[in-house]
């Protein structure tokens, strides 16, 4: 089983930026806590502040991998360009949020990418990954 891990703008910050909200972990010290977890998951990890680079990264990924995990950061409020990306590729894609969005800022409520997703997680800190993994897994077990 093969699964990317996408972050998008400013996550790349985490563990250092508003460490009440995202907390006082790095993605890079997450991730390789999440390797040792799956052992037997192929994890690929990628970050981008650009839109293109993650719309670039779906497309190269999106037909070869069991799933996508995506964090599009504030790009998920903005971009039909994700949304069409994540359309166009037959890999299923979970969206994670670290914060619950519903609960921040009135902009933040509505999610472009989640109607083309699988399903969502939000609010669980960096445990929504690990439940965006377990969802992957489950799918493929079906």
């Amino acid at each position: 089983m093969k699964i990317l891990l996408i972050n998008g703008p400013n996550l790349n910050l985490l563990g250092v930026r508003e460490k009440s909200i995202y907390g006082n972990t790095s993605f890079e010290s997450y991730f390789q806590t999440l390797r040792k977890d799956y052992q037997l998951i192929e994890m690929e990890y990628f970050q981008s502040n650009v839109e293109g680079e993650l719309i670039n990264k779906i497309h190269e990924r999106g037909f070869d991998f069991d799933g996508i995990i995506l964090n599009a950061g504030a790009y998920t409020h903005t971009s039909i360009a994700i949304r069409d990306a994540i359309s166009g590729i037959k890999t299923p894609v979970v969206e994670v949020h670290i914060s619950n969005i519903l609960t921040r800022e009135n902009f933040r409520h509505e999610s472009l990418i989640g109607p083309v997703c699988i399903g969502s997680i939000m609010g669980f800190g960096l445990d929504s990954y690990r439940l965006g993994i377990e969802a992957i897994k489950q799918l493929a077990e079906i």
